[in-house]
């Protein structure tokens, strides 16, 4: 019988109680700040869950900038699997992500651990917080040592190109594109983080924060889903592509599609901040 299929989610008193049995859990600290990069970091330092490494977002989950792929660019595949043996990852390893904004920067490893080929992957639901309340004094400081292991070579999952984007929009549209941005920076509107305003033609718009409940946890699944499947309409989740500035909110609303049981959906990588590198390409306002 095969066993079923990982949660994305777990909640902080099930990740305690599989810490408490010394299970082999591999805990990657997501925290950061698109103000002060550095915010995440420093707060890493000051505690964490005992174990956890840190991952980030400009450093460890994104490549390098060329002013025309985005303010978020991914890795090269080899690039990201010695990061991943750097922080002690292996095959078969379970991971475990947690920020403290709600999961939008857990999501995103959580994606590109997906991408580097590992499946084994679990957001913690409510983050940061929900650990400090369900965990009593259970936190460590400092940066833990790094265990290097062997690069694991693993099949990844497919990245939607720009290319692919600009062919959708010439051909009959074989998939429809879900930006993850508040509603208005979707519409052009108080933009401060790209140079330009505005959407991709034809995309809609489901705001991330729009998954998550007061408490700062993912919606029931069935919520979820139905909230998707009336922004969405009769779309299947496999025709679905998901985008936003940079390739990091999109992986919330992926996430939060695997969550409601509609896995399948995919990623725009370079997102609006790569897309409007280009003043050839359109856009909507």
């Amino acid at each position: 019988m095969h066993s079923p299929p990982l949660s994305p989610l777990i909640s902080a008193s099930a990740l305690r109680a599989r810490l408490s049995r010394e299970e082999a859990i591999t805990l990657l600290d997501c925290r950061f700040n698109l103000v002060d990069v550095l915010a995440g970091q420093a707060a890493f330092g000051q505690g964490h869950i005992p174990g956890a490494v840190y991952a980030h977002l400009d450093f460890d989950l994104s490549g390098p900038k060329t002013g025309q792929n985005g303010r978020h660019p991914l890795p090269t595949r080899d690039a990201f699997a010695q990061t991943l043996t750097r922080w002690g990852v292996q095959p078969g390893r379970t991971m475990v992500c947690y920020d403290a904004q709600g999961g939008m920067f857990a999501a995103r490893a959580w994606w590109m651990l997906h991408w580097a080929g590992h499946t084994d992957v679990q957001v913690l639901d409510g983050g940061w917080a929900a650990w400090q309340t369900s965990a009593d004094d259970a936190t460590a400081a400092g940066a833990p040592a790094d265990a290097p292991l062997p690069d694991p070579a693993l099949p990844s999952i497919a990245v939607v190109s720009t290319a692919d984007v600009l062919a959708n929009l010439e051909a009959s549209a074989p998939f429809t594109l879900l930006d993850a941005r508040a509603p208005d920076r979707f519409r052009g509107e108080n933009e401060t983080l790209d140079p330009v305003g505005g959407h991709i033609p034809g995309a809609l718009n489901r705001f991330f924060q729009q998954n998550l409940q007061a408490d700062g946890r993912f919606k029931p699944a069935a919520q979820l889903r139905a909230e998707f499947t009336q922004a969405l309409g009769t779309v299947p989740a496999e025709q679905v592509v998901h985008q936003c500035g940079s390739g990091v909110t999109a992986c919330h609303n992926l996430l939060a599609m695997t969550v409601a049981g509609l896995p399948g959906s995919r990623l725009y990588a370079g997102s609006w901040s790569e897309w409007c590198s280009d003043p050839s390409r359109p856009a909507e306002r």
